[in-house]
């Protein structure tokens, strides 16, 4: 019988919490006066947010900067507001967890930057504590999925072989990198999927039934 794994690693985005990208920009237009095709252009259009997952701005560098491409004052707080008015936590996908966590450690693993780390708590609360000092993002190790790198550094600090983790994500690239790299992984589709995956793994009791 196949050993359960010992630590399982979840993408944020599409996985544990539903993003809404229009919902930033829109936060974001409003609080410094310019339009969502012009935060657009500043924040994705320029590249800083690409910049930012691979950790070239810390949290208040990275707000300073927005501010600058954008030719308007962006504070950290916005910034905060902005993401937390796009994410909203998956109840479903969040029960997983919970019961999951009760055989095995669990992990966030996202491409995203320090400005995302150190205030996931405050977008999005209900996510803790249940990861609480568990939250690793592609800043940290200054490479981004699907690059098999990104999930080796993220084991060797959470001090677990790749044969040991399971990785779930809801983009198959982001999943074939972590195969590569030694782990078994589950391509996210829907939650009722996901519950079967964890029971074949020996993670949960019987799976739930999709409604």
């Amino acid at each position: 019988m196949a050993v359960a794994p010992a630590l399982v690693l979840f993408d944020l985005d599409g996985v544990l919490a539903r993003y809404d990208r229009a919902a930033r920009l829109a936060v974001l237009a409003t609080r410094s006066g310019k339009t969502t095709e012009q935060v657009k252009a500043a924040l994705f259009d320029s590249k800083l947010e690409d910049e930012s997952d691979l950790g070239r701005w810390r949290p208040r560098e990275y707000a300073q900067e927005l501010s600058r491409r954008l030719g308007a004052t962006v504070t950290l707080d916005d910034c905060i507001a902005a993401r937390a008015a796009s994410m909203a936590a998956d109840q479903a996908a969040l029960g997983l967890v919970h019961r999951i966590a009760e055989r095995a450690r669990v992990a966030i693993l996202t491409n995203n930057g320090l400005f995302l780390r150190a205030h996931l708590p405050a977008m999005c609360p209900a996510l803790f504590p249940l990861f609480s000092g568990h939250v690793h993002c592609s800043a940290e190790f200054g490479v981004a999925k699907p690059d098999p790198a990104i999930y080796r550094r993220c084991l060797a600090v959470l001090q677990t072989p790749p044969a040991r983790a399971l990785f779930v994500d809801d983009n198959p690239d982001n999943v074939r990198g972590a195969i590569e790299a030694g782990l078994d992984a589950i391509h996210y589709t829907h939650t009722a999927a996901l519950a079967e995956a964890f029971a074949s793994r020996q993670l949960t009791g019987a799976p739930l039934h999709a409604p």
